[in-house]
C-alpha cells in the first residue's frame, strides 16, 4: 500500500496544478482511493491510497 501527500493551494498560477495532479493519482490506480483536502476553501493535500487485491482462490474439489 502506498500512500502520497503534498500540499497543493489553489490560487494564482496553482488552479490546475491540484487538479492535473488529482487525475495523474486516479490513473495510476488500479483500485484504491484519491482524496482532496480543503482548508479554507484551498485544496492543501491530496492523498492517494493504492489497495492490491488478490484474485479468488478456486475452490477444492471435495
Amino acid at each position: 500500500m502506498s500512500q502520497i501527500q503534498q500540499k497543493v493551494p489553489v490560487g494564482g498560477s496553482g488552479d490546475l496544478k491540484w487538479l492535473e495532479m488529482v487525475i495523474q493519482h486516479v490513473q495510476s490506480l488500479n483500485y484504491g482511493v484519491v482524496e482532496i483536502v480543503v482548508h479554507d476553501s484551498r485544496v492543501i493535500q491530496i492523498e492517494k491510497t493504492e489497495r492490491v487485491r488478490l484474485d479468488k482462490p478456486e475452490p477444492r474439489p471435495e
